[in-house]
C-alpha cells in the first residue's frame, strides 16, 4: 500500500496546524460524508471503503514527508511534533460497500480529534466520491440491460488509478469483467477481451484474420466483424470461420459489433447467425454506449446478448463527479460538552444536518424498501408500535406504517483507531449489491422520471436542526 497521507489539499495542515497552536487539536470532532442531490444521481451505490480502510490503516509521516512539510515554511513545531509518530485513533461508521444510498445519508461518521479528523478529509472524499459515482453508473446501465456488461474504460479512464478502482467499483455495480488485467490480479474479477481492428487489418484480407484467430483461441472465439462491412463480409466471413470451428468440434462464442447502426445490425447479424445453424453465437456489442443508448437499442428490439462499456461507464458521463462532501456536525467545547453544528444557507440543499448521526432502512409488509430515516444516534425506535416519518421541508407530507421492520445501514469500522470491521471480499460485496438492489421496488430505480424515495428526519433529529437554525437566525438577523 502506498504512503497516501499527503494525498490532501494545503488548507487542511494549514487548519491541523492552527487547532495545534490554538490548544484545540484534541478536541473531538464529528464529521459526515455525503451527497447532495443532482440530475443523473437520485440514488447511488456506495463504494471505495476497502481503499479508504486501508488509506487510514497506513496513515503515517515519513522522514521525507515531514522534511517536505517543513521546506513550505507554514507550519510551527507544535505541529510537526503531533505528527511525528502520528496514527489516527478515532472512530469511523460506514455504510458498506454495494449498499444503495440516497442524498444527505451520511456514508461516512468520523467521530476523532479534530487534528486527526481533518486531516482524512480530502483522501476520504477523493476515495467514496469517485468509486461510488462508477458504481452508480454500472448499476444504471446494468439496470437497462438484458444480458452481462464487461467493463472496458481502462484507456478512456483519468489516470491509472481511475482505471484501477473504477474498474472495481463497476463490478460492485453489477458489470461482469472488466478488460483491465492488472484490476483483474488485484481484485480476483474476470478478464475478458478479443482483438481490435489492427488484428484484422495486419492481415491481407479479413477471412484470413478470424481463421488465425480462431486457430489461436479455439474455445474462445469471439470475432469483431466491422472492420470493413459488417453484414456484406464481416459476419458471412464469421460464419465460415465458425462452420470450421463446429467441424473440429469447437463451439464459438460470437462476434462484435463496435460501430454503426447496433438495432439495425444486430437484427441482421442474428438473422444471419440463426440461419446458419449458429443460433448459439452471443453478439456484443461496444462503442460509446451508456445507459440510454441501451434503454434505446433493447426498445428497437436489438439482438444484443453482451454490452462492451467504456468511456461512458469508467469516466460516468455526463456527470464528472458525485459531489460528496464532508461536514463538520458536532464538536467538544473546552469542558468536554457535545456541541451540535450546522451549516445553514439560503439554498435549503446547502443546509447540513447537525449532530452524531445514523440512518436506518424501512421495510414494508412486503420486505421491500419504503424509506429512510436520519437519526441521532441513541434514538430508540420501538417496532411494535407504528412509525409516522414526515418530510423534512413539505412536512404535510407523512406517512405511517403499521407492520415494518427497520434495519441501521452504517457498521462501525474504526474504534479507537483500530479496525473492527473485516472488508468482505469483492466476490462478496458484488453479491451484496446484488441483494441492496433488489430491496427497492423497480419504480425507484428506472432510467427515466423514477418514484421519489423518501429520505426523512427523526423527531429528534428534526427539532435539533430547527432549534439551532432559529438559534442562528436571533443571532445573526437577515439585513
Amino acid at each position: 500500500m502506498r504512503n497516501l497521507t499527503l494525498l490532501t489539499d494545503l488548507y487542511q495542515f494549514t487548519m491541523m496546524n492552527g487547532y495545534a497552536e490554538t490548544g484545540m487539536a484534541d478536541r473531538e470532532a464529528v464529521f459526515d460524508v455525503f451527497f447532495r442531490p443532482a440530475a443523473y444521481l437520485d440514488f447511488a451505490v456506495a463504494a471505495g471503503l476497502e481503499q479508504a480502510v486501508d488509506y487510514i490503516n497506513n496513515l503515517h509521516f515519513d522522514k521525507d514527508d515531514v522534511a517536505y512539510l517543513r521546506s513550505l515554511g507554514c507550519f510551527g513545531e507544535k505541529f510537526f511534533e503531533r505528527i511525528e509518530n502520528f496514527r489516527f485513533t478515532g472512530d469511523v461508521y460506514a455504510v458498506r460497500e454495494g449498499e444503495m444510498v440516497f442524498p444527505y445519508e451520511p456514508l461516512v461518521t468520523v467521530k476523532a480529534p479534530l487534528f486527526e479528523a481533518q486531516l482524512i478529509e480530502t483522501a476520504l472524499l477523493n476515495m467514496i466520491n469517485h468509486q461510488t459515482l462508477i458504481a452508480t453508473k454500472a448499476m444504471k446501465m446494468a439496470n437497462e440491460t438484458k444480458g452481462g456488461i464487461a467493463e472496458f474504460g481502462l484507456r478512456r479512464a483519468q489516470g491509472p488509478d481511475a482505471g484501477i478502482y473504477g474498474a472495481r467499483a463497476s463490478m460492485i455495480g453489477g458489470c461482469v469483467s472488466t478488460s483491465n488485467v492488472l484490476a483483474g490480479k488485484m481484485f480476483g474479477v474476470k478478464v475478458s477481451g478479443t482483438h481490435a481492428h489492427s488484428w484484422v487489418m495486419s492481415f491481407p484480407d479479413e477471412l484470413t484474420a478470424f481463421r488465425k484467430y480462431a486457430e489461436l483461441y479455439p474455445d474462445a472465439c469471439l470475432l469483431l466483424v466491422d472492420t470493413y462491412d459488417t453484414l456484406g463480409s464481416g459476419v458471412p466471413n464469421a460464419i465460415k470461420v465458425f462452420d470450421e470451428l463446429k467441424a473440429k468440434g469447437y463451439k464459438p462464442l460470437g462476434i462484435r459489433l463496435d460501430s454503426g447502426d447496433l438495432a439495425y445490425l444486430s437484427k441482421q447479424a442474428r438473422r444471419m447467425l440463426d440461419e446458419a445453424g449458429h443460433s448459439d453465437a452471443k453478439i456484443f456489442a461496444s462503442g460509446d454506449i451508456d445507459e440510454n443508448i441501451i434503454a434505446s437499442l433493447n426498445a428497437q428490439g436489438a439482438k444484443i446478448d453482451v454490452w462492451g462499456i467504456g468511456t461512458k461507464l469508467i469516466t460516468a458521463s455526463p456527470n464528472p463527479a458525485l459531489g460528496g462532501v464532508y461536514k463538520l456536525a458536532a464538536i467538544q467545547d473546552e469542558k468536554g460538552n457535545w456541541t451540535p453544528k450546522m451549516k445553514i444557507s439560503d439554498t435549503p440543499e446547502k443546509i447540513t444536518n447537525p449532530g452524531f448521526k445514523t440512518f436506518y432502512r424501512i421495510y414494508d409488509s412486503d420486505g421491500k424498501a419504503a424509506a429512510d430515516l436520519i437519526a441521532l444516534r441513541g434514538e430508540k425506535f420501538d417496532e411494535s408500535k407504528p412509525l409516522t416519518i414526515f418530510h423534512p421541508i413539505e412536512t404535510w407530507k407523512r406517512t405511517t406504517f403499521e407492520k415494518y421492520s427497520m434495519r441501521e445501514i452504517p457498521v462501525k469500522v474504526f474504534e479507537g483507531g483500530r479496525q473492527v470491521y473485516e472488508i468482505p471480499s469483492l466476490e462478496e460485496t458484488v453479491a451484496f449489491a446484488a441483494r441492496s438492489k433488489g430491496e427497492f421496488w423497480e419504480e425507484y430505480k428506472r432510467l427515466t422520471n423514477p418514484h421519489i424515495y423518501k429520505v426523512d428526519l427523526s423527531d429528534g433529529l428534526y427539532d435539533l436542526r430547527k432549534s439551532l437554525m432559529f438559534d442562528e437566525r436571533r443571532t445573526n438577523p437577515r439585513k
